[in-house]
């Protein structure tokens, strides 16, 4: 089936135009706070309010500095090597998750130290907050036609022809496994292990392995950037940094459920 006709702009007043890409992303930001603020408010959270708020301004941050920086430096590196500036011209698009989830860790750094917090009980807090912003900015990817998946075959019933696609095939529409997989299961998944006291650090954990193992999944149906390709035999930039991704996030709920005590993660 042909790509449904959406308007990437939502509305527009005068010179102010608001755009779904962008509405998706306050959704996103929304739902942290609203998560955020509720999970404050659980006995024992040892967070209030203003706390989430600090945070979710620094982690706003690093999602910018770290998505860029990291898109630049895991895919674009032969753009910025012909243009010095390329690392700033963020409205010719080009963000990474993987680099702003770096980033987002060293904002919570920052915000633990500030705050006098274990890292980790940062981190654990924070993790199931973030599913649903990326359920939103891959919904955010499909209106925008970017980012799309392989060819699919004819008879799939999900295949899509995107306008934006020069070759005009039909495709899987990957970034709406993305948003089901990445963003909502993984967000069930999250929340519902985060709502008992848990080891310090295996929260954090199961969502780095849950997010490596779907992404590494989805990305089976998602066409590879042009400029890249497979970057090793049949695995894509995406999968080779899930790697690390899943092994890291492995070690540390072994780690976790070795040490005897348990940190409340409401």
């Amino acid at each position: 089936m042909d790509f449904p006709k959406i308007d990437p702009v939502m509305f527009e007043i005068g010179p102010i135009a608001l755009h779904w890409y962008g509405f998706m992303y306050l959704l996103g930001f929304l739902a942290a706070w609203g998560l955020g603020t509720y999970r404050a408010k659980q006995p024992n959270s040892g967070w209030t309010a203003e706390q989430v708020s600090d945070f979710l301004f620094f982690g706003f941050i690093g999602v910018i500095l770290g998505g860029r920086i990291g898109y630049v430096l895991f895919y674009g590196l032969e753009f910025w090597a012909k243009d010095a500036l390329y690392i700033f011209k963020i409205w010719e698009g080009g963000m990474s998750f993987h680099g702003g989830l770096l980033g987002v860790i060293a904002a919570g750094w920052y915000f633990a130290r500030k705050n006098k917090k274990p890292f980790f009980d940062v981190a654990d807090f924070m993790v199931p907050l973030v599913p649903l912003g990326l359920m939103f900015g891959r919904i955010g990817n499909f209106i925008n036609g970017e980012l799309w998946g392989r060819e699919a075959s004819a008879d799939f019933f999900l295949a899509i022809r995107f306008p934006q696609d020069p070759a005009g095939l039909l495709r899987h529409p990957s970034q709406l496994y993305q948003a089901i997989f990445e963003g909502l299961i993984l967000f069930l998944i999250v929340w519902f292990y985060s709502a008992k006291p848990r080891p310090r650090k295996a929260v954090f954990s199961v969502f780095l392995i849950g997010y490596g193992v779907f992404r590494f999944g989805v990305e089976f149906f998602r066409e590879p950037d042009a400029h890249l390709g497979k970057v090793i035999s049949w695995l894509t930039m995406g999968q080779v940094l899930c790697i690390p991704m899943i092994a890291i996030g492995v070690y540390l709920l072994m780690k976790a459920y070795q040490e005897p005590k348990v940190q409340p993660n409401k």
